[in-house]
């Protein structure tokens, strides 16, 4: 009998022992699926880095994706304007912020994620230039942000703000259009919304602001985004309006709660 007992006791398991080998198999199950996938991943080629498209490229794509609305040669048809002439400037501004494709039709094209990479923008953008020349991507320095600032900042104020917002956070225009805000704005986009006029933009060609002065309200741009607002909270930089409808909302209604706990508090 003392054997018997003896044996059941030293053959008996922990309620836990299933559970940790389920556990360390999984483990040792992952971890080797995941070695695998990266030995594979470092293996494989990155195709689409390794590739460069070609403006026949940007001609199947547009083709593909545009031509419905702008037609096959560029010469737009009831549902989309001509694009002679707007060069691979606007091409890119429109395709890069997701404005083009159009998803919808109406006052005006929102802005939404891109839908080709910078690649086929690229193709896209050369294709169109070759076909119908425009305004083109500037030199480099005219995007670095190292302008003047405080110039730019003068500039922006006398020529964008009253739709853009002194503080670049876009405001309402008229039959449901809008100045979009700026705060997340590429300065090539910058430089091209500038040149090419997209929607309701005017086009500040070089007679009306000359290169030098759009990097310096490039560089304003770029300072504001950069920079936070210096008094803590912007309540959307919308100016007075709206903080005097913080104050109105949170400042008076904190004055009249307080009057009417004191006066509860009393009788």
């Amino acid at each position: 009998m003392a054997r018997e007992t003896t044996r059941r006791s030293g053959g008996r398991r922990s309620p836990w022992a299933a559970a940790a080998l389920i556990g360390i198999g999984l483990l040792i199950t992952g971890g080797g699926y995941a070695g695998a996938s990266a030995a594979m991943a470092a293996t494989d080629p990155a195709p689409a880095q390794a590739s460069t498209l070609t403006v026949e490229d940007g001609k199947k794509l547009f083709q593909a994706n545009c031509a419905t609305c702008h037609g096959l040669d560029l010469q737009g048809t009831q549902d989309g304007p001509s694009l002679y002439g707007v060069g691979e400037l606007s091409v890119h501004f429109q395709v890069s912020t997701g404005r083009m494709p159009l998803q919808m039709q109406g006052p005006q094209a929102p802005q939404k994620p891109p839908q080709f990479t910078e690649e086929q923008t690229a193709a896209m953008a050369a294709f169109v230039q070759s076909v119908a020349p425009g305004p083109t991507f500037p030199a480099e320095e005219v995007l670095d942000g190292g302008g003047d600032a405080s110039h730019g900042g003068e500039l922006f104020r006398i020529n964008c703000a009253m739709c853009h917002n002194v503080a670049g956070a876009g405001g309402a225009l008229t039959e449901g259009k809008y100045a979009p805000a700026l705060h997340e704005v590429t300065p090539i986009n910058m430089y091209a919304a500038m040149v090419t006029g997209p929607q309701n933009m005017p086009v500040f060609n070089d007679m009306t602001l000359t290169t030098e002065e759009k990097r310096d309200i490039i560089t304003y741009l770029l300072f504001l985004q950069d920079n936070e607002s210096p008094g803590g909270f912007s309540l959307g930089s919308l100016g007075p309006v709206s903080e005097g409808l913080f104050i109105w909302i949170f400042g008076i209604g904190s004055l009249i709660a307080l009057t009417v706990w004191i006066t509860a508090k009393s009788n």
